[in-house]
């Protein structure tokens, strides 16, 4: 692979520019107009068969003749923060910046296409370049899956990968099943009858009802679901009430839900309607329930990581595979793929340990740049891997 390492060397610089350059100017999902330019330019310089999709998502294609298809995805949104940092490429957008590395992904995924183009003599098959729009939010992974992205030609493994600093420079997390979890919302209002404080017996009170709600709720991780299933129930905020004289005849909630057995989140929303069903009931009220499904778990397949295990190992600038223990209960969009073909999903260590790193979604949040090369290096090794006829370059 000295012809490979050579070639990631001769990039290093290059995708180190282009990240900043992404840096300083962030934009939100479906919004990255600026960014999907520099992206659809960049791979048509490379003469690779470039596609718009879903607005601002864009597909290139590099197309080496008969053999497996392999999707390499990266997410291209910033987030609505206003950056603290004081780096020389901080975000010159007001109240928006790259606070979770996706300008290191895009930055990655470019590096990647401009070694592969390099050695597409010496490969077969096909590589699909996917950029998308809006992981942070409301979700660019499933319209561009509905757009044809894992299609034409129909892509056999795709993988991805995320920058973070809970894990050192050199170091490549990864997990042999459930890697992130599925996270839900719900919009409950309770409904009771308004009153004067003075007698409350003519009224339902609604605020005593959401409160008995609230913690009734909490008793499904302790009372209806196996210890050793995971879940979160998290009510973040409550709305309600008019003055401290009058019985309120309306509280709202809103929450989300986190999981990571598809199973457990497919018969959390009976559970939870019957909790709030009944302790409603009890006091004469009445409910509005409004569950909604986000991204789903995220799943790796188990034998793509055998597969793929002896080969990441050789990565060059790679000090460890770390095999992670325990999913994320954060969720990432990137699973609407794995429902679809085997893939992996990567953590890349980006934390200088001789330095402090703030955590992701941070107005302070950046991260070691010597990681970059190791992104560029994970994508291209496990990709000519899964086309295997590759002789010449290993």
């Amino acid at each position: 692979m000295k012809q490979v390492v050579e070639q990631i060397e001769l990039i290093e610089e290059e995708v180190i520019e282009l990240r900043r350059e992404f840096h300083q100017y962030p934009e939100l999902g479906f919004e990255e107009e600026r960014t999907s330019r520099r992206v659809s330019d960049y791979l048509s310089n490379l003469n690779l068969e470039v596609e718009r999709l879903s607005g601002t998502g864009v597909v290139g294609l590099l197309d080496c003749g008969v053999g497996p298809t392999i999707g390499l995805r990266a997410d291209m949104d910033a987030l609505p923060i206003t950056e603290q940092t004081e780096v020389s490429y901080s975000s010159k957008i007001d109240g928006v910046m790259h606070a979770c590395g996706h300008d290191g992904h895009t930055a990655i995924l470019l590096g990647v296409a401009k070694v592969l183009t390099k050695l597409q003599d010496k490969i077969r098959g096909k590589i699909k370049f996917v950029f998308q729009p809006a992981e942070e939010g409301p979700g660019g992974a499933l319209p561009l899956i509905e757009a044809g992205a894992l299609i034409k030609p129909q892509v056999d493994n795709i993988f991805a990968l995320h920058i973070t600093n809970k894990l050192p420079t050199g170091v490549v997390g990864l997990q042999k099943k459930v890697v992130s979890a599925a996270a839900d919302e719900i919009d409950l209002i309770v409904k009771g009858k308004s009153g004067h404080a003075s007698t409350p017996q003519d009224g339902i009170d609604a605020i005593v009802t959401a409160s008995q709600v609230i913690n009734a709720l909490q008793t499904i991780n302790s009372r209806k679901i196996s210890p050793y299933q995971k879940a979160v129930i998290n009510l973040g905020t409550i709305k309600g009430g008019y003055r401290r004289n009058v019985i309120a005849d309306k509280v709202k909630v809103t929450g989300t839900i986190r999981t990571t057995d598809p199973e457990l989140r497919d018969s959390l929303p009976t559970m939870i309607e019957r909790i709030v069903s009944g302790v409603t009931a009890s006091q004469g009220g009445d409910y509005q329930l409004d569950y909604r499904k986000g991204y789903p778990v995220l799943i790796n397949s188990t034998k793509l990581v055998e597969d793929l295990e002896n080969t990441i190992s050789q990565i060059p600038y790679l000090e460890q595979l770390k095999f992670l223990e325990l999913p994320s209960m954060g969720a990432e969009d990137f699973a609407y793929y794995l429902q679809q073909v085997p893939g992996l999903f990567f953590r890349l260590g980006a934390a200088d340990i001789n330095s402090n790193y703030y955590p992701a979604h941070h107005p302070k949040f950046n991260f070691d740049e010597d990681a970059l090369k190791i992104g560029v290096a994970l994508f291209i090794y496990i990709t000519l891997q899964r086309i295997k006829d590759n002789p010449t370059v290993f």
